[in-house]
């Protein structure tokens, strides 16, 4: 029996889910009778919260998809979307540190104590919460696109306009596996009208009977409910659960569309050889190694950007329990993402060609590989994924807007009415994701957009923490500079038809014929292209332009070949800043311009920062000495104690010189002490283990 695609079972599965999650969110809030406790669960949270809070907490159903449509879209290099974060981890040991001695609540209170300015750490709460709308819409447009692919329409209940547009993309898939030497001029033609309609979105491979705003509204509601109840403390017990879940779904697939293709045999003999390209192909791949060093430099700086970073390692009882949670829940998601990468292979073997988005690759191969009831189990699983993040992000965002907004301007307020309005912001932000999830459409897209803006906030940061001459007036002209080069301007011109239409901004790279030589797949045996599997032949692909300044450029009109162009997707400020100093660009290729924008985004504002702080006004001296002297203090075993040796190091500055490795310049870094070999060696350590199970994963099977 089933009920708009969606089976009893798999129903039922999700109405327990549901009803146990409220029930754990009404008992955590029973604890929360002030705003300690709702913000950091009164700073009481072990190592095994800890693990399954930031594991939770930095796993998002959204990332799965995008590890793996990007591997469905480009093979194994597409994975460096997400999989960059790898190298990032091991200095995840250094920030959960200092996160937790700066004994603070939110990083708006960072900002606001380290350059004794509440402007400053308003800007970045007013950032955060403008950001947060974008980062839950991407949670419910992942889980909605998920149930979409889950619940299909059956041909016989179409429209004929609907099946006409199916029609279509099954006829540019059919041309698209011609070669150019095998297409005809009417067919090469036929293409070309069809592969634009493609780029303006308005070609689907199936309709779905999901309503995305309904499953919105509903699925928004039940996450908001439970946390406006229970608080960070909620998130903590149900991330601990919802764990579980995560790592069901993310392994669920792997057998079942292994056997279907014949194991790892079958997959090699269904997937062309430069897909299992780690770094992917220079010519075929948008990453390149010198893509994802890019990505990795731009994701170093934005990682400490993350609003939830501060709370999470603040809610830790110690240092020790802060910085083994934040690294085990990541390594633990680092090492499932490699089942992501499998399953974006699976998914390319079986239904290449088969899907107008790739953001589907994952609810579709579930929809065909699942039975009812562990389809049920998967969706609880996307929907655990999204919750654990949402649940601890939207307390954060209620702590930002209480500390450095609400309270400066509304002070001596009760702990209870604190703990209402913090409940409000918390519904807000969480329903107001909806408004974003339906403007969001392109899941990689928003990924690179939000490796690069938390950049702006990151390089603030890191100085912060490590460069006493770093100045408020620079903080506050690099963030405001930042963001209107990596926020405003791309979405500004996006809206503006001066900037769509202006010819300067549609110029694209040279478009070009490519020939390379792989082994035989089982469909070029079928289409008379070699005798058996294995053997080497050669093939002929036509590299797209790509546009410069804008992602896409495109005819106003798909049938008429003459029609104007107009640009569509992200403007690419940062390329547009740097053609003013006369860089051509029109002979990169599309993984080149990528990697230039995030070299761009990770540096950029480091170069605001070191030269405008270098001709304005440092903060007061002794007031540096109390901010970094409390970082050097280590977290003492009752509050009270700690107190003391907080304030004792800023009575006696001098008595931590001993522990800096340079003591007479404005460079606060501590010499690494024994802990701090072990947990950041370790982990790269770590990092080399999983590199190694990604090539094994990646050639078993590999004649």
């Amino acid at each position: 029996m089933e009920f708009l695609g969606l089976h009893f079972l798999d129903i039922i599965v999700l109405l327990i889910y549901f009803v146990v999650i409220l029930w754990l969110g009404k008992k955590a809030g029973e604890c929360n009778d002030n705003t300690d406790e709702f913000f950091l669960a009164g700073r009481s949270l072990g190592k095994f919260y800890q693990f399954f809070l930031n594991f939770g907490t930095s796993t998002n159903a959204d990332q799965a998809v995008a590890v793996s449509r990007e591997t469905y879209r480009q093979g194994v290099g597409g994975m460096w979307i997400q999989f960059l974060v790898l190298f990032v981890t091991p200095f995840y040991w250094i920030t959960s540190l200092l996160f937790r001695r700066s004994r603070l609540t939110t990083l708006g209170d960072y900002f606001t104590e380290r350059f004794q300015s509440r402007f400053v750490g308003g800007l970045f709460a007013v950032f955060t919460l403008i950001m947060t709308f974008v980062g839950g819409g991407i949670g419910y447009m992942v889980a909605g696109k998920t149930m979409m692919a889950i619940t299909p329409k059956t041909a016989e209940v179409l429209t004929v306009e609907e099946r006409t547009v199916v029609a279509e993309f099954t006829e540019l898939q059919e041309l698209g596996g011609l070669s150019l030497r095998e297409r005809t001029p009417e067919q090469s033609e036929r293409y070309h009208v069809l592969n634009q309609k493609r780029q303006r979105g308005e070609l689907k491979s199936f309709y779905s009977y999901t309503d995305p705003v309904t499953f919105y509204i509903i699925y928004g509601l039940i996450v908001a409910v439970y946390t406006m109840m229970g608080g960070f403390r909620a998130a903590a017990i149900t991330d601990a659960i919802q764990g579980i879940l995560i790592i069901v779904f993310s392994l669920i697939l792997i057998p079942l569309g292994l056997s279907k293709l014949g194991g790892f045999e079958g997959l090699h003999a269904s997937v062309p050889a430069f897909k299992f390209e780690l770094f992917g192909s220079v010519t075929l791949s948008d990453y390149g190694w010198y893509t994802v060093l890019a990505m990795f430099c731009s994701q170093l700086v934005a990682i400490v950007a993350v609003a939830t970073m501060m709370q999470t390692a603040g809610s830790a009882t110690n240092e020790n329990s802060a910085r083994f949670g934040i690294i085990g829940g990541m390594f633990l998601k680092r090492l499932l993402m490699l089942f992501w990468i499998l399953a974006g292979l699976i998914a390319l073997g079986l239904y290449q060609g088969k899907i107008h988005d790739p953001d589907l690759a994952w609810g579709f191969m579930s929809h065909d590989l699942l039975l009812p009831g562990a389809l049920g189990l998967m969706l609880v699983g996307i929907l655990a994924a999204n919750m654990s993040s949402l649940d601890a992000a939207s307390v954060s965002n209620a702590a930002l807007f209480i500390r450095n907004l609400y309270q400066p301007l509304f002070p001596n307020k009760s702990e209870q009415h604190y703990l209402l309005v913090s409940r409000i912001v918390i519904g807000t932000s969480l329903l107001g994701g909806i408004g974003a999830a339906l403007y969001i459409d392109n899941l990689l897209e928003i990924f690179k957009y939000l490796i690069s803006v938390p950049a702006i906030f990151g390089a603030a940061i890191w100085l912060g923490y490590t460069w006493r001459r770093l100045t408020k007036t620079a903080v506050a002209i690099e963030v405001i500079v930042c963001f209107l080069l990596f926020a405003i301007i791309p979405n500004l011109f996006l809206s503006l038809d001066w900037a769509r239409k202006n010819p300067d901004f549609l110029v694209q790279t040279d478009g070009y014929s490519h020939v390379y030589k792989t082994p035989a797949l089982n469909d070029d045996v079928a289409a008379g292209r070699a005798s058996m599997v294995g053997d080497t032949v050669e093939k002929e692909v036509w590299i797209e332009p790509k546009g410069i300044f804008f992602e896409r450029v495109v005819r106003q009109n798909p049938e008429d070949p003459d029609s104007p162009l107009i640009g569509m997707g992200r403007f690419e400020a940062e390329i547009w800043v740097l053609s003013w100093f006369g860089i051509d660009f029109t002979g990169f290729t599309k993984s080149q311009l990528v990697a230039t924008r995030f070299f761009f985004n990770a540096f950029f504002p480091f170069f605001l920062l070191f030269t405008l702080s270098l001709v304005t006004r440092p903060v007061d001296k002794s007031h540096l000495d109390y901010f970094f002297g409390k970082i050097y203090t280590p977290i003492q075993a009752s509050e009270e104690d700690d107190k003391q040796a907080v304030a004792f190091t800023a009575e006696n500055p001098d008595s931590v010189r001993a522990k800096k490795l340079f003591p007479n310049s404005n460079w606060e870094f501590a010499k690494p002490d024994k802990m701090d070999w072990i947990g950041f060696g370790g982990s790269w350590a770590m990092v080399g283990c999983i590199i190694l199970l990604l090539w094994l994963m990646v050639t078993i099977g590999k004649g």
